[in-house]
């Protein structure tokens, strides 16, 4: 069983129905409705608020999840002298805090079986700075250090932890940046593979990050930038 949050839409429905497709029963969990997603995996929704860091602490004590995909994310675009401190907080707590605190409620129930799978969606910008994401690039940063302090401490039990750094993907997270048509296709120009990236290809790392194929793969943060981060 998988359960992936932040899977109304974008990344987490294309992560949800690949999971869905490889055979796993996928619990979409968010705030907004999943419905779609479930018709689309013939799985369950569970509506959750994620942005409350220890919302998720109980749903893994009720039931065996062996796979959790940490997605669920916001981002406040604004120049690092305008960011507030809530903006700060909103993103520190969906982003980071949730991430953690999701991540130790799946390992300890899964510490007396022995095994599971944890895959955290990370970022580009958890390598670069970026420009005008001031919350953002920390808490994706942190994501990084929370996946390989983990895998360091949970591999020995049988519980992978890893992580997915997606690049430019045609979400609508990065609409703003399709919308000017000048960076869109600077971006694209910078892409070794010639093209910005589809939440499919983000989708299939996840599925690999899930399965038994990756079980010897711990504290890895797996770039999906088609090349990006090597020009």
């Amino acid at each position: 069983m998988a359960l992936v949050t932040g899977a109304n839409s974008g990344i987490g429905q294309t992560i949800a129905v690949a999971m869905a497709q490889a055979g796993a029963h996928v619990i979409a969990a968010g705030r907004s409705s999943c419905a779609e997603t479930v018709a689309l995996t013939k799985g369950e929704e569970l509506r959750i608020e994620m942005s409350d860091p220890m919302a998720a602490q109980e749903v893994f004590a009720a039931r065996r999840i062996d796979i959790l995909v940490n997605n669920a994310g916001t981002i406040r675009r604004s120049k690092a002298l305008d960011v507030t401190e809530k903006d700060w907080d909103d993103v520190m707590d969906l982003n980071l805090k949730s991430v953690f605190f999701t991540a130790q409620a799946f390992a300890k129930a899964a510490l007396p079986r022995g095994s599971g799978k944890i895959v955290n969606i990370a970022s580009l910008l958890s390598f670069q700075g970026g420009v005008e994401v001031g919350a953002y690039t920390p808490a994706k940063h942190g994501v990084a250090g929370i996946t390989k302090l983990l895998a360091n401490e949970l591999a020995a039990h049988g519980i992978n932890v890893n992580a997915i750094a997606p690049g430019y993907i045609e979400t609508p997270n990065t609409r703003p940046l399709h919308q000017d048509a000048t960076r869109a296709e600077a971006i694209r120009a910078r892409i070794p593979a010639g093209r910005w990236g589809r939440p499919e290809d983000i989708a299939q790392a996840a599925v690999f990050l899930a399965a038994p194929a990756s079980d010897y793969v711990n504290g890895a943060v797996l770039n999906v930038d088609g090349g990006w981060l090597a020009r």
